[in-house]
């Protein structure tokens, strides 16, 4: 087993890039994990990393190593924990990250019922609009909203992301609404910054399918998107939101949606878990609750829907 955990602590360096990190993640000292790796070099009788002052590199015996090791470890948490799981409850620490205002509006909320049926699960929840490392912050699972870019991660979608364009009542009263996509371009445009950088192109579909791309300005833009709301709210211009963000707005009026007539493309929202053949029971208890949760019609696209119903019946 001393040697089953040093192979462990030995594939967490190479994840996370340093000792000391990886210590931290299986709440060791560094000196103590220092002499466990000089041990599994030892029982080995092959140096395994190279250390220099700023990084580590595994070495050719390091990466055969990794390469067959990791698999015995999933084949073995696979087993241990089917044996404990079977007809146990989810227990231990899950830690979840997701975006900022997407985690306050719809996790948060349902966090309460979560732990009533899950007691014997810790919850620890991270929101943080950047996309973290899942392996190398140590995270259990996100749920990411828009485009997957990492293939080695897993995805269940647990709902549309449908996207509008919308500003207020009273940015219309001193602008004339765009009729056509390309009306944009000469309107004040709210700009989400974002990891790949300023969002100044904006995608719009007609009814037929037809795509047109506009070069959208404007003199503010965030890398949060509250800020952007806040603004539209404001009248200070048009921004381009997930509908899930602004849904109580648009219901309540105090946001209109801008093209009516045509769409953005829409994305999802998905639960997203390093890919191991294992997947802890906490993990897929909370993933089901989430997608239980949300239904084939999430919340945010239910209440929308009731208020265009009830505004038609009334006109």
């Amino acid at each position: 087993m001393d040697r089953i955990a040093d192979l462990n602590l030995f594939l967490r360096v190479l994840d996370l890039g340093s000792i000391s990190a990886a210590a931290r993640s299986l709440d060791l000292s560094v000196a103590v994990a220092s002499q466990r790796l000089k041990r599994l070099e030892r029982d080995l009788g092959v140096r395994l990393l190279h250390r220099t002052t700023r990084q580590l590199h595994a070495t050719a015996e390091g990466v055969a190593l990794a390469e067959r090791g990791r698999a015995l470890i999933e084949e073995l948490e696979a087993l241990t924990s089917d044996l404990r799981q079977s007809g146990s409850e989810p227990s231990g620490v899950l830690r979840v990250t997701t975006s900022a205002s997407f985690g306050r509006m719809y996790i948060s909320p349902l966090l309460p019922e979560f732990q009533r049926r899950y007691p014997a699960v810790r919850l620890s929840v991270n929101l943080n609009d950047e996309r973290l490392d899942l392996i190398a912050s140590g995270m259990d699972l996100a749920i990411r909203i828009g485009p997957l870019d990492d293939s080695s991660l897993v995805a269940r979608k647990l709902a549309d992301n449908r996207r509008v364009l919308a500003c207020s009542p009273e940015y219309l009263r001193h602008r004339v609404a765009p009729r056509v996509p390309e009306d944009l371009a000469d309107h004040e445009c709210l700009l989400l910054v974002g990891a790949q950088g300023r969002m100044e192109y904006w995608r719009v579909v007609d009814a037929t399918g037809h795509a047109t791309t506009v070069r959208v300005n404007g003199r503010l833009e965030s890398n949060f998107g509250e800020v952007l709301r806040d603004a539209a709210l404001a009248g200070l211009g048009i921004a381009h939101f997930s509908a899930w963000h602004v849904y109580e707005d648009l219901c309540a009026g105090r946001l209109v949606e801008v093209l009516p007539g045509y769409r953005l493309p829409d994305t999802a929202i998905n639960a997203v878990m390093p890919q191991r053949r294992f997947v802890p029971l906490r993990v897929r208890a909370f993933v089901d609750f989430v997608a239980e949760s949300f239904g084939e019609v999430p919340p945010w696209e239910r209440e929308v829907s009731g208020a265009l119903l009830s505004m038609a019946l009334a006109s």
